[in-house]
């Protein structure tokens, strides 16, 4: 695919542009995520998923995780679940909740989630993803987007069988992760699934899994056909990738990495955000794993991030970021 401006990807009156999502992860795409991942050029920033069990639906664990009414359009909430009329009961909530958007969970790999028969398990019953498809989009006066895996096993690769029932179905968007439940994150992901997607659809395709670059990006596209990407992982303390991906997107000159002073003042409300949307208690765990992800690019000693995992207030977070941005070893990280 040559370097032109990729269109928007266009649901009713919502636009993905440019058409580059952050993927859904549990535990890691809040609230405070997904407006820094925003803010850095993504197109859409898809919440993490809402279980369809009633007596999970209501939990506070559950509230933390919808979206708010003050987030970028457009605001997209995932579900997970196996039963049809619960599935489409959750799809109500997401909306009643600010949901623009409703995305189905066909792709989750989880041992917890897949032994429930949700997830991509589901994969291996396709009567029941056509009832559940059915009964969402019915449910909602909203798109509905679906993210599947390739398959349960590389045996059974059956992405685009599924694609075609959630065409039919009126699923708007599909994601696809270029890896089989069986996979898990091992290996490497292929796009030779993804391209026969593209093939049996006219539905708009975001192409997922181990796309870290604009190189890489470039390459997926080329061979898929995709509309757009998503980036999960690779996103995960560099979310400044998004930057680079939406200015190449646009046919924009590429912005290169942050100054560290950004960096620094990027991390800093991150925490600070995130102290906001959990309380302080909460938050000072949650940040330990985004403070990471964001360390293990920075040249940060496995002594620093150990004494950094110790700490109990978010006060002495920040005090320990600007100690760890007061050397010099932050000058060579990686893009």
């Amino acid at each position: 695919m040559a370097d032109m401006p990729l269109p928007a990807i266009r649901l009713d009156d919502l636009r993905i542009d440019p058409p580059l999502a952050l993927a859904p992860m549990a535990g890691v795409t809040d609230r405070p995520w997904r407006v820094l991942c925003r803010e850095q050029g993504a197109g859409l920033a898809v919440a993490e998923m809402i279980n369809s069990q009633p007596q999970l639906r209501h939990t506070r664990k559950s509230a933390l995780r919808t979206v708010s009414d003050d987030e970028a359009a457009p605001r997209s909430m995932q579900i997970l679940g196996n039963d049809p009329q619960d599935m489409a009961e959750t799809a109500r909530y997401c909306v009643d909740q600010g949901a623009q958007i409703v995305d189905i969970n066909l792709g989750c790999p989880a041992k917890k989630v897949c032994r429930r028969a949700a997830g991509s398990a589901l994969m291996d019953d396709e009567p029941l993803v056509a009832r559940i498809l059915e009964a969402v989009v019915q449910a909602v006066p909203v798109p509905v987007t679906l993210k599947m895996r390739t398959g349960t096993c590389p045996e059974r690769r059956n992405a685009a069988r599924i694609a075609q029932l959630a065409e039919a179905a009126g699923i708007r968007m599909l994601a696809v992760h270029g890896r089989t439940r069986a996979d898990l994150y091992r290996g490497e992901a292929e796009y030779d699934t993804l391209a026969e997607v593209c093939a049996a659809v006219r539905l708009p395709v975001l192409a997922n899994g181990d796309i870290d670059s604009v190189e890489k990006a470039r390459a997926v596209l080329a061979h898929t056909g995709a509309a757009g990407v998503m980036i999960g992982r690779g996103a995960l303390g560099r979310p400044w990738l998004f930057r680079e991906l939406a200015a190449w997107m646009r046919g924009e000159p590429p912005p290169g990495l942050p100054a560290p002073p950004a960096r620094l003042s990027l991390m800093q409300r991150h925490l600070e955000d995130m102290v906001v949307h959990y309380g302080e208690a909460q938050a000072v765990r949650v940040a330990r794993k985004h403070v990471g992800w964001y360390a293990a690019g920075l040249g940060a000693t496995p002594d620093w991030q150990a004494h950094f995992n110790r700490l109990t207030d978010a006060s002495a977070q920040r005090a320990a970021l600007d100690d760890l941005f007061a050397t010099p070893r932050h000058h060579h990280e990686a893009a």
